[in-house]
């Protein structure tokens, strides 16, 4: 009886393992779409550094 027992609290927690790991990997995937939409911070930099002085440029030759 009491293996019984055991075995039944090993497939639960089998179950709940499995459960855990679907909820990562559905987390991991929302992240991943997440990390794709952002503007990457060293872009919009690199955009703003060039931008900056092109404008300035601009102004002066008008």
């Amino acid at each position: 009886m009491g293996f019984t027992r055991q075995d039944g609290a090993l497939a639960l927690l089998v179950q709940r393992t499995d459960q855990t790991d679907a909820e990562i990997k559905e987390h991991a995937k929302r992240l991943d779409a997440l990390e794709r939409s952002r503007w990457p911070l060293p872009s919009l930099a690199a955009l703003v550094s060039v931008a900056g002085p092109a404008l300035s440029l601009w102004q002066l030759g008008k």
